[in-house]
């Protein structure tokens, strides 16, 4: 008697070069139960086998051909071409039910490729990335899926050995083991999207949450140093927001002044291009968070700093680069297509600038507070306050406007 698999996964790899690796793979995924759909992104050479997707359906899918991808005679090119077919045809996979899941294996080619696959999925889909360069600094995070799963492909540059069977063994697992266990995001509550910090840096989350709750709404908080932001960026460029909170903007400091810890240029972006309600704050703008093991970079060298933990360092800005930041601000924000309010607590923007905190700087932050209002864009709704962000204040004008807004009908409940 045949068991019929319970979840499909999609398995994606250069097959004229690495079929071992992906042939153990998908027989690790048949023998728990699941079922396989094998797609081949070679362009050179050739699987030992048939795959359920040919390189010249994936070629074609991309606008073009394997021959064309030779042609060109870049790999990067051809890659490409490849990795843009492979996204095609994996969205139109699971938009016609036929996939759960999908597990993409390759060093820095696959994992190129990879991205732009996994990026073409929504999220609550599996997607997993077995790669030589798992979590390396090459990888760019805008071209980072908001749920994405790296795991280190050990061992694994060429051919199979029990170190990298150990890696593509438990990727096997996970990659099914979540396409059983997802709980995919329900459709059922207008979704609010909010950035923020840890409480003990920024408090107005613990307010703004049940209080949204209670009017209706489900709120997504995503902590804003790097990779949540990026994750906030990709959904609401999706649209997947009724409303955004954009509270913790530091990931454009970071970006600006060159750390590591980005979220990619185009944060603070995308609700706005998208047409999407968006209240905007400053919340932690006068900060540089620097990855906590390297060196403080020259330029920022001999300023007060707050080491937060071993991974997460922050600094503060001089000034004159906090009406820069200002002005950057204003640049993003005058980009926006739809609503946009913007809340200045002018008695500070995180716990660490009061009075009595150790990165206080009251000079900077009224610099900050005159350059934004002059700055500011016509289209944009801005709220003065004197009062700190994690005071009562904020949270108040926060629902306010969002009460006008409901209201009004400018963001739906």
């Amino acid at each position: 008697m045949t068991t019929v698999p319970d979840k499909t996964i999609l398995v994606v790899g250069t097959y004229d070069t690495k079929d071992d690796e992906l042939s153990y793979l998908s027989d690790r995924i048949r023998a728990q139960g699941g079922g396989v759909l094998s797609m081949d992104v070679s362009v050179l050479g050739d699987p030992k086998a048939p795959t359920d997707i040919s390189k010249h359906q994936v070629a074609a899918a991309g606008g073009s051909s394997i021959q064309a991808a030779i042609d060109s005679g870049d790999e990067n090119v051809a890659m490409q071409i490849m990795a843009q077919g492979a996204a095609v045809l994996a969205r139109q996979l699971h938009a016609e039910g036929r996939i759960d899941g999908v597990i993409v294996l390759g060093g820095t080619m696959g994992t190129d490729l990879a991205l732009d696959l996994c990026a073409a999925l929504p999220l609550g889909v599996p997607k997993y990335v077995v790669s030589t360069v798992s979590f390396s600094a090459m990888l760019p995070p805008e071209r980072i899926a908001a749920d994405i799963q790296m795991i280190l492909w050990a061992g694994g540059l060429y051919g199979l050995n029990s170190v990298c069977k150990s890696s593509l063994s438990q990727a096997a697992g996970a990659v099914l083991g979540a396409a059983r266990a997802v709980e995919p995001p329900r459709r059922d509550r207008p979704l609010i999207g909010m950035t923020s910090f840890g409480k003990t840096i920024l408090h107005y989350m613990v307010h703004l949450k049940p209080a949204l709750e209670a009017r209706g709404f489900e709120v997504a908080v995503f902590h804003a140093t790097g990779m949540g932001g990026r994750a906030f960026e990709s959904l609401a460029a999706e649209g997947a927001f009724a409303c955004v909170m954009d509270f913790a903007t530091q990931e454009i400091v970071n970006h600006h002044m060159g750390s590591g810890i980005s979220a990619g240029a185009d944060r603070m972006t995308n609700a706005g291009l998208r047409g999407i309600p968006q209240i905007v704050a400053p919340a932690c703008y006068d900060l540089v968070d620097l990855i906590g093991w390297q060196p403080i970079p020259p330029r920022l060298a001999g300023r007060p700093t707050h080491d937060h933990n071993r991974l997460l360092t922050s600094t503060i800005l001089t000034a004159d680069e906090r009406r820069e930041i200002a002005g950057l601000y204003a640049e993003k924000l005058a980009t926006a297509t739809g609503p946009t309010a913007f809340i200045l607590p002018r008695g500070g923007c995180n716990e660490w600038d009061r009075p009595e905190g150790p990165l206080h700087d009251a000079e900077g932050l009224a610099a900050f507070c005159e350059a934004m209002e002059q700055a500011m864009p016509e289209t944009v709704d801005l709220y003065g306050l004197d009062c700190h962000i994690n005071d009562a204040g904020f949270t108040d004008k926060v629902l306010a406007v969002f009460d006008d807004w409901v209201a009004r009908g400018i963001v739906r409940a």
